[in-house]
């Protein structure tokens, strides 16, 4: 057909090349499996039992694994081997600007600290630095591990191409996104915001998003996994009540996807690629074509292109060092100091101040309490649960649940996995981002608590 484009031959192997590695990676990043507390996929059942066998030098593991990520940053700076100068791998790891080297020292200095017990009691108290090294790093450090070694299922055999041709006539109008972003969503909700996250960069940093697609899914679509959604609702002691909070969950997360990236900061980023480009990528389907057989020609092309396991193993371990070499000492740093100044300061009651009147104003019960609970989130999401302990009123405690859930940025974990990628937002648009979600969502699941309580 004239108006198609020209055919690209495959080999006889091509559609057994989508399909074989890309059902593996649905398997392992995308088929809802029970657990004890709820349900959970392959890669972090996988992720939890090295979690288990690790248990008792993951802390350990992790001060050592910071520590050479800041060693490497001089190394490379100035003794400069060969074996490094010559890597571009190295380069995008090591030649960091002097504010992500102050972090990677800053954390390096935190690990040690929380590690032997040195210095204050509040850097590395069970709630502070003890937090971050021996709990949510160790579950980062395994996630990061099966993740990063599995995502080429994901990335390189086809299965973006063919969802994406699916979908784009959802995802364009509705979130102004790729249908292949569909899949980062599901893979988040499904698994783990930070593996969302990890996938998102990775497409970002291979031209298939640019800057604005990046950060709006990294910032709208990291959503948290259902697991952890359980333990947030058990928390405030309103297990009982799960299917209305993650039902109020869903519609107010729609809502503010929905708005998010159509106003600033998500809308003034650039629509330009990790490569310098400011061509679009042509998610046309041409005539003569329908999205089935359209995303299924661009798979079976895509897939083609994967010739070895070697080359696969390869790139699944490079995945594996940039995160875990990049995204740990940004996660230990920021995501500690902002937790101490949440635990053990009034920051944040003064920041959730002017919260209180809009609250008055919703008829929200215990309006002060609750404000305080609105901002603290930012460090931590677990933190404004345990903040609403003191709280009596059940539908304060659901719309704070609900909240803490749908403002998706906290820096102890999926705020600082951002700010240690490529993608392209920084921390003072994370904390706008955070503030508008808070602001978007809020009256939503004020609204909906009013109908159900």
């Amino acid at each position: 057909m004239s108006s198609n484009p020209k055919e690209q031959e495959v080999s006889s192997s091509a559609i057994w090349k989508f399909i074989i590695p890309s059902l593996i990676g649905v398997a392992l990043f995308m088929t809802p499996v029970p657990v004890e507390d709820g349900v959970t996929i392959p890669v972090a059942v996988l992720a939890d039992w090295l979690q288990g066998v690790l248990a008792g030098v993951l802390p350990e593991i992790m001060t050592i694994v910071i520590i050479i990520s800041t060693l490497g940053v001089f190394v490379q700076k100035f003794a400069k081997p060969d074996f490094m100068t010559r890597s571009e791998f190295s380069k995008n790891l090591f030649d960091i600007n002097i504010f992500w080297t102050v972090v990677r020292v800053v954390a390096s200095i935190l690990a040690v600290m929380v590690l032997f017990q040195i210095g204050p009691e509040w850097v590395w108290d069970d709630y502070t630095g003890g937090l971050l090294l021996r709990d949510l790093l160790p579950l980062l450090f395994t996630i990061f591990i099966f993740a990063g070694l599995f995502l080429p299922l994901l990335l390189n055999f086809g299965l973006l191409e063919f969802v994406g041709s699916l979908l784009i006539k959802v995802m364009r109008p509705l979130f102004t996104l790729p249908g292949r972003s569909s899949i980062d969503s599901l893979t988040s909700w499904l698994g783990d915001g930070t593996i969302g996250v990890i996938l998102t960069n990775k497409q970002y940093e291979e031209g298939f998003y640019s800057k604005r697609e990046a950060a709006v899914i990294a910032s709208t679509f990291s959503v948290v996994s259902i697991t952890f959604s359980l333990v947030i609702i058990a928390e405030v002691d309103l297990a009982h009540m799960f299917v209305p909070f993650y039902a109020t969950v869903i519609f107010a997360g729609f809502i503010a996807a929905l708005i998010m990236p159509r106003i600033p900061p998500l809308s003034l980023k650039k629509t330009e690629y990790a490569d310098g480009g400011t061509t679009e990528l042509d998610e046309s389907i041409p005539s003569g074509h329908s999205p089935v057989s359209w995303g299924l020609k661009k798979a079976k092309e895509r897939a083609d292109k994967n010739h070895d396991v070697k080359t696969f193993f390869r790139d699944g371990a490079k995945n594996v060092l940039d995160m875990i070499l990049g995204v740990a000492p940004v996660v230990m740093a920021i995501g500690t100091i902002a937790v101490i100044i949440a635990e053990f300061t009034p920051v944040f009651a003064w920041l959730g101040a002017p919260y209180v009147p809009l609250l008055e104003l919703m008829r929200v019960p215990e309006a002060a309490a609750a404000s305080e609970t609105l901002v603290v989130g930012f460090a931590d999401m677990f933190l404004p649960a345990i903040f609403a302990g003191g709280i009596e009123s059940e539908m304060t405690r659901f719309i704070i649940a609900c909240v803490s859930v749908t403002q998706l940025i906290y820096l102890s974990e999926v705020g600082g996995v951002i700010l240690g990628s490529k993608i392209p937002l920084r921390f003072w648009e994370l904390i706008v981002i955070f503030v508008l979600r808070t602001l978007i969502t809020l009256p939503v699941i004020t609204l909906i608590a009013h109908m159900i309580f």
